[in-house]
């Protein structure tokens, strides 16, 4: 099956520092910032999982400014990129990144600290095992107010299936290196591992270049 590659994409690379991470984020982001802009709260605080160089956070923040958002990652090395890109935006409303390993629960927040009106990740489960959803699920069991939500951005298949002939050639891509747990989950398997910890899927939106948003809440 033949891909189709913008001709302007770098090579696929998740590294947060990457040229691609950075080639995405800015094709993605207006989408998604329209989405949020329909969903997110008027005032409160929202949780970003899985950072990065924090371009997606620092993108969004001034189009928010009655709320505060909390940067995460689970790799320390990218907090200073974070800090100087919120620096260079003049984003007050964003706070100092904070270490979430979603893979290690002694690293996640608690309720005691903090409640989140809504938690966001972008990009993350096509380099990343379903296993991830367990993490992000009972982090959001903790600490996500009664009527928050978890949008989880990217290209899924659905029930088993591509949902179009580009994003098979896209999977395809991505299996080519061979790299454990890559490849383009099943919005199924991450239902079924969120509702293990109580949190629901509970609308899919369509979004371009064939990519959902999955909005999960409290079952």
């Amino acid at each position: 099956m033949s891909v189709n590659v913008p001709p302007d994409r770098p090579q696929i690379d998740p590294h947060p520092l990457s040229p691609y991470v950075a080639w995405a984020g800015n094709r993605n982001r207006d989408p998604i910032l329209t989405v949020f802009k329909e969903i997110f709260p008027k005032s409160g605080v929202v949780l970003e999982l899985a950072s990065g160089a924090g371009n997606h956070v620092n993108y969004f923040a001034p189009h928010f400014p009655s709320l505060s958002f909390q940067p995460s990652d689970y790799d320390g090395e990218v907090f200073e990129t974070i800090k100087k890109k919120r620096a260079e935006a003049g984003n007050s409303n964003v706070f100092d990144p904070i270490k979430i390993d979603l893979t290690a629960p002694g690293t996640w927040p608690s309720a005691s600290d903090r409640l989140y009106d809504a938690i966001f990740v972008v990009n993350l489960f096509q380099v990343a095992p379903v296993s991830i959803c367990d993490g992000i699920a009972q982090v959001a069991d903790r600490v996500l107010t009664k009527d928050g939500f978890v949008a989880i951005y990217g290209p899924f298949k659905v029930d088993g299936d591509y949902t179009t002939e580009s994003n098979a050639a896209f999977d395809q891509e991505i299996l080519a290196p061979k790299v454990a747990e890559w490849g383009l989950k099943d919005v199924r398997d991450l239902e079924r591992a969120a509702n293990t910890h109580k949190i629901a899927l509970k609308r899919i939106v369509d979004m371009p270049a064939n990519n959902f948003m999955l909005l999960f809440g409290r079952a």
